[in-house]
This record gives structure tokens, sequence and C-alpha cells, in this order.
């Protein structure tokens, strides 16, 4: 299998998928979510650095969501498992595709 040439930032990961770009963060969070070395760390000297995805990793990324979304509980019993703040869950809750 060919190695990646590109990445794609979370941000424009988000934009492109029309995705909450914090309900993407905290699944990136936990490197269990998307197959091995299809998300990766960009160190660029900022504390944080930027996580990317590969266009593997983006079809894994959309895989998770559309699991989690038929799961019981859903995207709001994810969060209270990653035990986010209940002000960002709703965040997120608000901002969830309508379909």
């Amino acid at each position: 299998m060919a190695q990646p040439t590109h990445v794609y930032t979370i941000e424009y990961v988000a934009t492109l998928i029309g995705e909450n770009l914090e309900l993407l963060e905290e699944i990136a969070s936990n490197s269990d979510n998307i197959d091995h070395g299809e998300m990766i760390h960009v160190y660029d000297g900022a504390d944080e650095g930027i996580i990317t995805f590969t266009d593997r990793g983006i079809e894994s990324l959309q895989q998770f969501l559309a699991d989690l979304r038929s799961s019981e509980g859903g995207v709001r019993q994810f969060l209270l498992n990653e035990q986010c703040d209940p002000e960002k869950i709703e965040r997120i809750i608000t901002d969830q595709p309508k379909s």
C-alpha cells in the first residue's frame, strides 16, 4: 500500500464533511477511534500542534461517526463517556445535522 503524500487539517476536515469541529476533536483525542496511522499529529512549534487526517483517516472518521450515531445514546452518550464539559456537550449537540 502506498504511503500518504498529503494530509488534511482537522479544521478543514470538519468543513469538508460538514461536522462540528469540537466533536471531531473529541473523537481524535483518543487515537483508538481512528484506524492506526490515518490520523497524524503534526508538531508545528505550538504547544498542541495540529491534528491531521489522511484520505483513509477521513473515511475512518466518517465510519466512526456513522457507527456512533446509530448506537444507543448516540453522540450525547459518547460525549458523556468521554467526560466532556456539559456546556461543550450542549454546543456540539445543538450543532448536529438534523437528518
